[in-house]
């Protein structure tokens, strides 16, 4: 111990740099599209070292290798290559992505380890979204069509049609408003002008915008002759029910029906 610090103290005075291990990256974070190749840039320089231990692991919930003792581990064999530090990831998947760790160990240093983090973005199209859309709807009711992507990466903004026509997000005076980030089109009153077929696209800017198919939704009138026709038919239906029991009534068939059921208790 006292052997490495006078040693380390004779380099200094003798003026001779000293540089223990530094682990940098040229690119710290790193975004690329699904199943294209992936370069985890990690570069060191050691103080004394020669042959350094090198190591890359992935920072999920848990830490778990990559490169370790000279291999690559787990679902990273046979498609991933290292040159000196730099790990290459080939036809990445949304499993690949997250937080990567190169660690390098010089024992032979002052400083014996030096690590770098590099961040792995997988980058995804568009899908073709789900769009909820009513068939009809009444007149002064509030409806809303809904739109979801839930792969896109980034996330995916959305924007309705109306017969093939973009529905301005901000328009003055508009009937409805769309949020662009979660996909939801809102009418507050729908009204008969608001009958049209729908349909929602999401675009990400990776790759095509995709769009569901369009749906027609209709806007009726709340039909008044109707509503007025079944409440005069509930109300004929009620007024023969009681008009029925009032005549069983008269004609004794309660009356009989009791006396039946004493006469039986006796003769038992």
């Amino acid at each position: 111990m006292f052997a490495s610090v006078a040693l380390l103290i004779l380099i200094q005075i003798s003026g001779v740099p000293v540089v223990p291990v530094t682990v940098t990256s040229r690119s710290p974070r790193v975004e690329v599209h699904e199943l294209s190749d992936a370069e985890l840039s990690c570069e060191f320089k050691t103080e004394r070292e020669t042959n350094p231990r090198i190591e890359w692991k992935k920072i999920d919930k848990d830490v778990s290798f990559v490169f370790y003792e000279g291999s690559f581990t787990g679902p990273f064999q046979g498609r991933a290559d290292i040159d000196g530090a730099t790990v290459r990831l080939r036809r990445v998947t949304q499993a690949d992505a997250g937080e990567y760790r190169c660690e390098v160990s010089a024992v032979a240093d002052s400083v014996k380890l030096g690590e770098t983090n590099v961040t792995l973005t997988v980058l995804v199209p568009p899908q073709t979204p789900s769009c909820d859309v009513p068939s009809s709807a009444l007149t002064g009711s509030q409806v809303e069509l809904r739109c979801r992507d839930q792969h896109s990466i980034p996330p995916a903004k959305y924007t309705w049609f109306k017969d093939n026509r973009a529905l301005p997000i901000r328009q003055p005076n508009a009937t409805y408003t769309v949020n662009e980030f979660t996909g939801v089109l809102t009418f507050q009153t729908v009204s008969r002008t608001d009958t049209g077929q729908y349909h929602c696209e999401a675009k990400n800017g990776v790759g095509p915008a995709k769009s569901c198919p369009g749906t027609l939704m209709l806007i009726d009138d709340l039909n008044l002759a109707a509503v007025i026709s079944g409440a005069l038919l509930l109300c004929l239906l009620l007024l023969l029910c009681a008009f029925g029991v009032c005549y069983a009534h008269r004609h004794g068939y309660f009356s009989r029906r009791s006396g039946s059921r004493s006469v039986t208790v006796r003769r038992t």
